[in-house]
């Protein structure tokens, strides 16, 4: 017999909504397990059941916004820290990209509950994604993602000549971090001082120290790609509003 498992998780795992988006529409009675309202905080149930939820939930989901920025260096993608402003400070009219080519209409209320999904240090640029979407989140940083995530890194070698190429492999594949194998990367030479990394993990400072492994000074560092949504042309400090038909 198949055990049975939250209501809320087993919503998450089909992809209708976040954990907490599902707890808040299970208190609304607006779930519906087998046809029957379910409205119990903590209701269990099993894998085969239908799971259906009313169109007031589907219609509160389509509001919600994600938004892209291209964030500055100075800026913390999350809480303010050490007299750091968060990125989030930057999404104000005055801020939003003139060729911003979504109809969406700004209003204050987007500002509650967007948070980062994923994170860029303090001192790197490039695209940041502010999401009120639960199922967005968990896609971009839930434990099972497997999107790609591709950065410009420019790089000064601390040790005479250039970079072995079996450092690159490494780089590659081969290098471990915290006690563990990291995930296979593409790496590769963009011109003689900047290299292409994509990655399906994001350890902290992943990237960084990566190149310091092999003798690499990271200059600088810039996100350009999340899965098929790309940074393109929109400027340092400024933001958008991610398509309808924008897919990750």
């Amino acid at each position: 017999m198949t055990e049975p498992i939250r209501l809320s998780k087993r919503m998450s795992e089909l992809g209708l909504s976040s954990r907490r988006e599902a707890d808040e529409w299970i208190a609304k009675g607006w779930v519906r397990v087998d046809g029957k309202v379910v409205s119990e905080l903590g209701s269990k149930v099993l894998p085969h059941q239908k799971i259906t939820v009313e169109r007031q939930a589907a219609a509160e989901q389509s509001k919600r916004v994600t938004v892209l920025i291209n964030k500055p260096v100075g800026y913390v993608s999350g809480q303010a820290e050490d007299g750091y402003k968060p990125a989030v400070t930057l999404i104000k009219p005055e801020n939003r990209w003139a060729d911003d080519p979504s109809s969406e209409q700004f209003h204050p209320t987007q500002l509650r509950s967007l948070v980062p999904a994923g994170r860029l240090d303090i001192d790197s640029v490039g695209l940041l994604v502010l999401t009120q979407d639960g199922r967005i989140a968990k896609q971009l940083i839930g434990e099972n993602t497997d999107i790609e995530k591709e950065y410009l890194v420019r790089v000064q070698y601390t040790k005479p000549g250039k970079l072995p190429d079996a450092d690159l492999r490494k780089l590659n594949h081969g290098l471990w971090m915290d006690g563990k194998p990291l995930l296979p990367a593409k790496v590769r030479w963009q011109n003689e001082d900047q290299l292409s990394f994509t990655l399906k993990e994001g350890r902290k400072r992943q990237i960084r120290r990566m190149c310091d492994m092999v003798g690499l000074k990271v200059i600088g560092l810039k996100r350009v790609r999340i899965g098929k949504v790309k940074l393109g042309e929109l400027p340092p400090g400024q933001w958008r509003y991610l398509l309808p038909d924008e897919k990750f």
